[in-house]
């Protein structure tokens, strides 16, 4: 708890004990006559209203403040209208010689909202635990070598290809790969995974993650600015600015609000009152009347519920990008899956090369085209010819086909059939399931190679899960429709699309968009490096395995930091449970207000019920919004 927070609680606590002495002497032994009947109400208005002031300066400069900058309307406002005209009621009934009821209630009103207001702070902050506890990911600083010796600089100073040194314990500020040492990684920040990875010389490393056991000397790969962890930092902070319809109608409903009773409020104490002549009695309802009608249940236990949604999202390494996203992922009811590298594991062998007698020299013509490719099957084919392919030849990519490589008069292509029939080769055609790269050499075919992938463990389990949420999941790959037939049918896809081009996929969500419910959602989950149209087309992209993925980051959603499937069912299990909490705290918090306001219209309820319909009803709410976290929790453990 922070300095100011406690210095709050403090204050808090000292005033509700001495309202509870002060109420209890003066329901007992009546302070109000120990000086006299005719000025006997000074002493309690004193006592009480020293309190009063105690408790509730703030919010009275905070009224003053905003009526200042002519934001008039607010629970602010609405206190101290409340609190200082009971005040003023109860002195005008000691003046005429009344019994000056309403000191205490008044005192109550703002000692009640602050013990509120305080929990709501509270409730927030932890909320926000979570989702700060990213925050600490930033590096302070990083040890960078330069004329031969090591100096501490800002990360945002360091250049691409300078080498930084990081001991045990520190945070590793800035993506490279190893060029000195071996240690353990831990990345829980980022992942959620609390495994720690070994790395070495040659391997990649990212920013954001701790080193644990030994020295490590790093080459930067990327300047702080593009970096791991300045993209996830931004991605943070600007999730705020992304808000769900509920918290839009909910701005909206309190602008007009607020307004709408403070003027019924006038109308119920004047309009009666000139009726009947009771001004006091009138006066008195339409106060209670102001107290009850503080949206604050509403107002703040909304935008508590997504916060503590998000932030249970991102200790699962759920990265959510906005409150709407959480609205979005609750009606999603079309799942969209890339197959490499999401449903699969992207770790391609090669399981047959074509001819067996000729297998050296397909895998070399192959190796010196796919050597220029980023992708997994290229890199699979690399590593099985396992020497250094042929320099000088120039790549000309063929998306959704294919690569082609040049050098003089020697033309190789390696891909699909569709690139082979671009350049009427006409190749032995491979009935195998897999992936197949066929290989052609100056217009000659000179035969195939079948690359295989695997599926991930938790795929089927993950696609069952989601069809017994009433899911329809559905599988877009580039591959022959062989491939996608076998991955489908063991794993259980709704369906599937086969042989497609980049833009075919937009074309098919395209579709697929047209096809859902109006109120539904459509997620497209991919890999975010070569998925990032698809992703920023469908309703809500999610991108596996985020870490050190600069498309994932900048083209998703959300983004599954753990590259582990079975976060997507927690993910729509968290935002399915959260939009329930928004609405029972919307519809609980409007109809208590409802009764207790129509109790007060009609004189029935004093102002101790105003207070629970304010205060009381504000912090249940809160109470309620915290369940976004703990529910989730439970059901976690469930699923296990």
């Amino acid at each position: 708890m922070k300095k100011k927070e406690k210095k709050i609680l403090r204050r808090i606590i000292i005033s509700l004990v001495v309202f509870v002495l002060l109420f209890a002497i003066d329901k007992i032994f009546g302070i109000q006559y120990v000086f006299g009947e005719k000025y006997g109400w000074l002493f309690p208005f004193a006592l009480y209203f020293a309190l009063y002031i105690y408790i509730g300066y703030d919010v009275l400069r905070k009224a003053a403040i905003n009526i200042s900058h002519g934001q008039v309307f607010d629970e602010n406002f609405l206190m101290c209208i409340a609190t200082i005209g009971a005040f003023a009621l109860a002195v005008i009934r000691g003046i005429s010689g009344k019994e000056a009821e309403g000191f205490d209630e008044a005192c109550a009103v703002l000692l009640f909202y602050q013990i509120g207001e305080f929990f709501q702070r509270y409730a927030t902050g932890k909320s926000r635990k979570s989702i700060a506890s990213l925050m600490d990911i930033r590096p302070d600083h990083a040890n960078v070598n330069r004329n031969g010796e090591f100096i501490t600089v800002s990360p945002e100073e360091v250049k691409t290809g300078e080498i930084i040194s990081v001991n045990p314990g520190e945070k590793i500020p800035l993506d490279g790969v190893v060029v000195f040492g071996s240690s353990s990684v831990d990345s829980m920040a980022l992942t959620g995974e609390s495994v720690p990875v070994d790395v070495k010389e040659g391997d990649e490393v990212i920013s954001g993650t701790v080193n644990l056991s030994s020295r490590l000397e790093i080459r930067v790969s990327k300047e702080f600015y593009d970096s791991t962890v300045n993209k996830i930092l931004e991605m943070v902070e600007s999730s705020a600015t992304r808000k769900s319809k509920a918290e839009n109608f909910i701005s909206q409903f309190a602008r007009y609000y607020t307004p709408t009773v403070v003027f019924t409020a006038v109308a119920l104490a004047v309009l009666p009152s000139l009726i009947t002549g009771n001004w006091s009695e009138w006066i008195y309802s339409a106060l209670s009347f102001l107290v009850v009608s503080c949206p604050c249940a509403v107002v703040i236990s909304v935008p508590l519920t997504f916060v503590a949604g998000i932030g249970a999202a991102s200790k699962r390494g759920i990265l959510v990008k906005g409150s709407n996203y959480i609205e979005k992922l609750n009606s999603a009811d079309v799942f969209v899956f890339d197959k490499t590298g999401t449903l699969t594991k992207g770790k391609f062998a090669i399981s047959k090369v074509y001819p067996e007698d000729e297998r050296g020299k397909v895998l070399k013509i192959a190796s010196n085209a796919e050597i220029f490719v980023n992708h997994p099957i290229a890199s699979s084919i690399v590593v099985a010819y396992g020497e250094k392919p042929d320099e000088g030849y120039i790549p000309v990519n063929h998306p959704g086909e294919g690569i082609e490589a040049v050098k003089g008069d020697d033309r190789i292509i390696c891909g699909n059939l569709k690139l082979m029939e671009r350049f009427d080769v006409k190749p032995e055609v491979c009935s195998d399931a897999g992936t197949v790269v066929y290989v052609a050499e100056n217009g000659q075919f000179v035969g195939y190679i079948l690359v295989a992938d695997q599926i991930k463990d938790e795929s089927k389990e993950v696609v069952s899960e989601l069809g017994a949420m009433g899911a329809r999941t559905v599988m877009l790959t580039g591959d022959n429709e062989k491939v996608a037939e076998a991955v489908a049918k063991e794993v259980g896809l709704t369906e599937y699309k086969a042989s497609l081009l980049p833009q075919n996929k937009v074309e098919e969500v395209e579709k697929l968009l047209k096809e859902k419910g109006e109120k539904k959602s459509l997620c497209f989950v991919g890999d975010g490096i070569n998925d990032a149209p698809v992703l920023m087309r469908a309703d809500v992209g999610i991108a596996m395995g985020g870490v050190g993925s600069d498309a994932a980051i900048e083209a998703s959603d959300v983004v599954l930091m753990n590259d582990d499937l079975r976060a997507l069912p927690l993910a729509k299990k968290i935002a399915r449970k959260t939009m329930r909490i928004v609405y029972e705290n919307v519809w609980f918090s409007i109809g208590v207000k409802v009764v207790i306001l129509v109790l007060s219209a009609l004189r029935i309820s004093n102002m101790w019920f105003a207070v629970f319909g304010d205060v009381g009803v504000a912090v249940l709410a809160i109470l309620n919004a915290m369940r976004a976290n703990s529910s989730v929790k439970k059901t976690e453990k469930k699923s296990k």
